[in-house]
């Protein structure tokens, strides 16, 4: 979408009804106070050069020829002044800009009839050529002064509304960067939660007929129902917040959390650490980490329920190494039916990337199913 368009801000003096008949009636007043008032010729050629100003902005070029013959055969200058910056500041070709200053500088110096003009080198001839050069020269100059400060203010504006419109598209970025990286946290905690509330209620059903193992499964069911909604409150706060910092998610899950995760899983899982205590692995790499174990062991209860599975974190010389294995699925478990978008491996290989790691998920050879992460050991 494009910037819309700015109102016009000229001050009263830059207005075209100030801009286009004051310079003419400065002119005219100079052919006055310069000519003899008797002289025909003196005040229709200079009255003629004020007249024709009127209309500068349009025939610049044009005006400025009809100016001169009003500088040549009587004494005005400021009409001629004004045609030539007039011409500097409308005109792109600098030929026509230096002809035009050339012209009222050889106007000025030569006096008419120039027949009866001798060159001669002497100081008043000297002055003569000072005074023409000025004549010629500083309107052209200050014409393009005029103009290249006009050119500056219009790259100005479009570099500052370039900057504009990148700072917007930045933020916008940031924005949406941060939506996603909540929306794989919700995505990775609330599918997990609900799938262990899932196979709690499974429980609930069975031990229905004895009533401390049921009282026992509901108050799990309701512990993992008021953890899924304070996390889901926090992360929705977070949304609301318009991307708030990653400092509001806390506290996050770290490598130390894993054991727990696991025993939990609801699962026939192993486990086998291998990254020592002091290892000091970044925040983000332990959360990635954490969120690989947490969503594959959601996928193992969703499509393989019954298989035993296996969960190793590694730390050797080269990168942390998250790999979760599981087998095929007991036939006589009962499924967990829970709706799948296929977005939890693609969140975490988003993950994965964004830390400089990498994610894959295979099939293995006795029809189980292994998910391999690595994550680098600093940043």
């Amino acid at each position: 979408m494009s910037a819309p368009a700015r109102p016009s801000a000229k001050p009263w003096y830059l207005s075209s009804w100030v801009t286009v008949p004051v310079p003419a009636l400065l002119a005219g007043l100079d052919a006055m106070l310069a000519n003899d008032l008797g002289s025909t010729t003196q005040m229709a050629t200079s009255m003629l050069a004020a007249a024709a100003l009127l209309l500068r902005n349009r025939w610049p070029v044009l005006v400025l020829l009809a100016t001169l013959p009003g500088m040549q055969l009587s004494f005005i200058w400021l009409a001629p002044m004004i045609a030539v910056y007039t011409v500097a500041v409308r005109h792109r070709n600098r030929w026509v800009v230096g002809s035009g200053a050339l012209l009222v500088t050889l106007t000025q110096f030569v006096p008419w009839p120039s027949a009866d003009y001798t060159l001669g080198w002497d100081r008043t001839t000297a002055l003569a050529a000072m005074y023409a050069l000025l004549t010629g020269g500083a309107p052209v100059a200050l014409g393009l002064l005029v103009t290249t400060r006009r050119e500056l203010a219009v790259r100005l504006d479009e570099l500052t509304r370039g900057q504009e419109r990148e700072r917007q598209l930045l933020a916008e970025s940031v924005l949406s960067t941060e939506r996603a990286r909540l929306a794989r946290e919700m995505h990775d905690v609330v599918s997990h939660q609900v799938s262990l509330i899932s196979i709690q209620a499974g429980a609930l059903q069975v031990r229905a007929s004895d009533p401390e193992a049921a009282r026992e499964t509901g108050r799990t069911i309701r512990q993992l129902s008021v953890k899924t909604l304070e996390e889901l409150r926090q992360m929705v706060g977070v949304l609301r917040a318009a991307g708030g910092d990653a400092g509001q998610l806390t506290p996050q899950p770290t490598l130390a959390d894993l054991p727990r995760l696991v025993a939990g899983s609801g699962l026939t899982a192993s486990f086998n650490d291998g990254v020592p205590s002091a290892a000091g692995l970044p925040e983000p790499v332990e959360r990635a980490a954490y969120r690989t174990v947490q969503e594959a062991l959601t996928n193992v209860r969703k499509h393989a329920p019954g298989s035993t599975v296996t969960v190793h974190v590694g730390l050797s010389d080269g990168p942390l190494q998250v790999t979760v294995t599981n087998g095929p699925a007991d036939p006589d478990a009962q499924p967990l039916l829970l709706p799948s978008g296929g977005h939890g491996l693609i969140g975490l290989r988003e993950r994965a990337q964004q830390l400089g790691g990498t994610l894959a998920a295979t099939p293995t050879p006795e029809g189980g199913f292994t998910v391999h992460a690595t994550f680098p050991a600093s940043r």
